[in-house]
This record gives structure tokens, C-alpha cells and sequence, in this order.
């Protein structure tokens, strides 16, 4: 898959209270949930966001709880794809369940300028600044991992396999 568009730079240790604080967690409608993403960060910050447009973060994105509000919150406002250097494991995990795109590219990620324009090839692994030209090297989406995207999440892929539309 490819994706384009402007990059959001949040920064390290983004926990998941800041991505969707918890007076937020009354719901689990995605663009509920989208409209008040980063609240925890920065009043306001999804303001700035586009659809398609994509985050850019430091280490260690999505640490704290296990809330799956949070990846469902980054897809409602509008993100498709998040960029980082690394990932709490159970974020990543929740992450790709929950449908979200999750892309780590280690010291790279300082190098996608905020504000830019950047794309993202999951199947070649290649994440490029499209302002400066500069390409970062990552592993592609594993094959199982693009199914479960292609299903818009875990919950879809099993319904998928109960159809037998799935291998």
C-alpha cells in the first residue's frame, strides 16, 4: 500500500492517555474518538490534521495502557499511518487489530521533517520526505499483517476467515 500526505511530528514516550485522554473513553465511535485525538498532547491538535494525513513519533509511541481507543482514535482523525522510531508492544499490537498502520523506521523517523510532505510504501519498506528527497529504509508489512489491514482489522479478518474468504 501506499500512502501520502503531511507528516504530524509528536515526539518520544507518547503515551496512550495523551493520543486519547480518558475522559474521552465514553465510546468507541472512531470519529468520536478521532475528534478529540492528541487532546492529551496539545488542545486542539487534531485541528491541524487532514485526512490521510500521517504521524511522525519518536521512541517508544503508544506506551501506558492497552486501551484499544487509542489506534481507533489516531483512524478517526484521519491518520492512516503512523511512523515511528519504535512502538510499545501491546500499542503495535492494537494498532494492526484495530486496522492502523504501523511503520518503524528506528533513527530514521528524525529524519521526516514535520510539516512535510512524506510517503510511505509498506510493501517495499520505504518511507520517503518528499520536501527533501530523503528516503528511510524499513521492513515492509508482513503478509499477514497487510490481510489483517485489508480487512480493516482483526474483527474483520476473523469474520473473513468464518466466511472463508480468507486463507
Amino acid at each position: 500500500m501506499h500512502y501520502t500526505g503531511t507528516a504530524h511530528a509528536v515526539g518520544a514516550n507518547i503515551d496512550t492517555d495523551a493520543i486519547i485522554p480518558a475522559r474521552f473513553l465514553v465510546t468507541t465511535d472512531e470519529a468520536q474518538l478521532g475528534a478529540n485525538c492528541m487532546e492529551g498532547l496539545e488542545a486542539g491538535w487534531v485541528s491541524r490534521v487532514r485526512p490521510g494525513d500521517i504521524m511522525v513519533a519518536g521512541p517508544n509511541f503508544g506506551c501506558g495502557s492497552s486501551r484499544e481507543h487509542a489506534p481507533i482514535a489516531i483512524k478517526g482523525a484521519g491518520i492512516p499511518v503512523v511512523v515511528a522510531h519504535s512502538f510499545a508492544r501491546i500499542f503495535y499490537r492494537n494498532g494492526f487489530n484495530m486496522g492502523l498502520v504501523l511503520i518503524e523506521v528506528g533513527d530514521g523517523y528524525a529524519d521526516l521533517g514535520d510539516g512535510h510532505r512524506i510517503e510511505v510504501d509498506t510493501d517495499a519498506g520505504v518511507v520517503r520526505d518528499l520536501d527533501t528527497g530523503v528516503e528511510v529504509r524499513c521492513q515492509p508489512v508482513p503478509p499477514f499483517m497487510q490481510e489483517i489491514l485489508d480487512a480493516g482489522g482483526l474483527v474483520g479478518y476473523v469474520g473473513r476467515r468464518l466466511a472463508g474468504e480468507a486463507r
